[in-house]
Formats: structure tokens, sequence, C-alpha cells
């Protein structure tokens, strides 16, 4: 059988550490890859004056699958995040993260299994913003005074929230089939309904018309301040949350938290022609190069790449493995052992070894 052509983007920072344990471990699973080694980040940016190169893209589109570490977007210099622009240039319209507790990952809960699917092209992140004092503004102010009962100052910056009924229908669609495909028995909207009747309306009325051609999976809905409640008090009633972009960025990271933080919080990002598997954490560029790095979020977005590619027995595997070194606590690096004592802890590739080791 042929391998697997696989875009590898090992980001910078701790990226290139992080995604040489990961590749080591799906290639140690005997499942064919032929990585293509892709530059984005700063790194790219010093070669080639941007951080996100037009060959990169257009690997990812060629292979259709992308495994990508963590990557720097510099701080007040109009640079565009590389991971908004991924997605958009991708179309890779479903964020998937799953949150699942593991067994020696110390957290305040202790036994979470969730899913969110966040839509990730809409809403307040489609970049429609105008700013204060601007003309552009001052048009759109204009524009929206004179058809408005609530009038905005002329002096506001405006984001505009862009919900539509295509985008909410194949992400609520998105939610189902996984849930279908994966045995999950719930489906819950969130959204901010009550408030924004037309936008987020919009979002739960096409959801609701989705539930009605999948019969076989539970559904309900929940507006977003209760949801973040009852994750804190019963996270046990929900099963697959899927809502619009902001509220996914938020609730997500708080299912994260849930389970141990980002350390161990893996994500996908899948459209129609792509998907690109990736740890949510940062870059930690002052850690870089010191094989200290927890690899564990980037090892379960392998899994998850698994899983897109139907090898489910060796997601599984690798599943499995990092849980068992985990769960021993000793192979472990820094911030995975129970003392936290850094004399004691595993290397990146130590750890990585390890988990090669137990598959």
């Amino acid at each position: 059988m042929a391998n697997y052509q696989v875009s590898l983007l090992p980001g910078d920072g701790i990226g290139p550490e992080v995604a040489e344990a990961t590749r080591r471990v799906l290639d140690a699973t005997g499942v064919g890859f032929d990585w293509e080694v892709c530059e984005a980040g700063l790194e790219a940016y010093e070669k080639h004056g941007e951080l996100l190169p037009d060959a990169t893209i257009a690997s990812i589109r060629k292979n259709g699958v992308g495994l990508k570490g963590p990557i720097t977007t510099p701080v007040g210099t109009g640079f565009r995040s590389v991971n908004v622009a991924l997605r958009q240039e991708l179309e890779t319209y479903a964020n998937l993260r799953p949150g699942k507790t593991i067994k020696g990952v110390q957290s305040t809960f202790s036994d979470v299994d969730l899913v969110v699917v966040r839509e990730n092209l809409e809403d307040l992140y489609a970049g429609v913003e105008f700013d204060t004092g601007s003309e552009d503004a001052a048009e759109v102010i204009k524009a929206i005074n004179g058809r408005s009962k609530k009038q905005i100052a002329e002096d506001a910056a405006i984001s505009i929230k862009m919900i539509t009924p295509e985008g909410s229908r194949r992400i609520v669609k998105f939610a189902f089939e996984y849930a279908r495909a994966n045995g999950r028995k719930l489906v819950t909207a969130v959204h901010k309904a009550n408030i924004m009747k037309y936008s987020d309306g919009l979002f739960l009325k096409i959801a609701q018309e989705v539930a009605e051609e999948y019969p076989d999976i539970e559904f309900n809905d929940r507006i977003v301040d209760n949801m973040c409640m009852q994750l804190m008090q019963k996270p046990e009633l929900y099963d697959v949350l899927v809502m619009p972009n902001l509220y996914g960025d938020i609730v997500s990271d708080i299912v994260a938290g849930m389970v141990g933080g980002l350390g161990v919080a893996p994500g996908g990002n899948i459209g129609k022609d792509a998907a690109v598997f990736e740890p949510i954490h940062g870059s930690a560029p002052s850690h870089a190069g010191k094989n200290v790095a927890n690899p564990v979020a980037m090892l379960l977005s392998g899994v998850m790449m698994l899983r897109h590619l139907n090898e489910q027995d060796a997601a599984e595997r690798v599943e499995a493995a990092v849980a068992k070194v985990i769960g021993e606590g000793e192979k472990v690096t820094y911030d995975l052992r129970a003392d936290r004592d850094q004399s004691k802890a595993a290397k990146t590739s130590e750890m990585a070894d390890a988990i090669i080791a137990a598959l």
C-alpha cells in the first residue's frame, strides 16, 4: 500500500522538537508516511518575507493533509495569525477540539470526554472590521444609523458578526456526522440567540432543522453562558458541542482546562479538500531547543490525523501508549510529573522513546 503524503509544518519555538517526537511515534506505528516538510512562522519570514509561504499552502492543497507544530505570530505587527490564514486559505471550516481526561494528568475533573465542534470561517473572526475614526467606519456608521433605532457613536470601532445559513448548516452537519461515526449520542448547539436574535437565531434555527435529519442522535441547545456554567457543574451530561466561531474559541479552551490544559489539547481543522491537525498551545520560544517541551498535544493531534486517514488501529495504539506513559508518571516531561521535579523529568525525545516502546 502506498504511503500517505503528509505536509509537515514543524513551526517555530518548541515546534520542531514536538513535531519530530510526533513524526517518530507515527512512523513507529508501521503506517507509511512520506513527510513533505514545509516552512511557516518566524523562520519562513526571515527567509521569504512571509509567515505563510505560498509553497506551504500549495503542499497542503496537494496532499490534502497537514500536521502542524505551534507557530509564533508577531504581536502588534499587522500580521494575520498563521492559524487563521491557513483556515481561510484552505477553507477548513470545522475546528475539532476533543477534551478527554488522561489518568496521571493533573486536572480538576476526573472523567471528562467532550468534543467541541467550532465553526472556523464566519462570525467575528471573518475579519470584517472598521477602525475608529476611519472614513470607512464613518460610512458604515452613517448607513447603520439611517436604518437602526439603536444609534452607533461616530467614533466607534466596528466588527461585523456574520452567520450564514450555509456556514451554519455545514458545521452542524459535520457535528452530527462526527457523532454518528464515533458512537456519540448527543449534539448540543451553543448560542446566544436570546440576545442576537438574527445572527445566533439563524444558527439555532438551522441547527434545529439539521437535527431532524439525524433521528438516531439526541439534540438539545444551550445559551453559551449557561453552557459554561454547566460544564463546570455537570459535564457528564454533554457529549458533542457545536457552536459559532467565537464561542468555540472560548469553550474549547475551557474544555482543555478541564482535562489539564493546552499541553494535552489536540486540534484539527477540517474542510472539504484539506485537513490540518495541530496542538493548540503556543510556541514557547523561551524553551526552544532545550528538548524539554511536552509533546502530548502534538502527539494527540497526530492521533486525530490517523483517525482522519481511517487508520483506527494505529490511532488507538498511539493513544493507549501515550496514556500508559503518562499514567506511569516516570518518562514524562516535567510539567506532567506529579512533583514537577525537573531533575527527574524526561526530555521530549526520551518521552517519545517511551511511547514508541509502549506501542
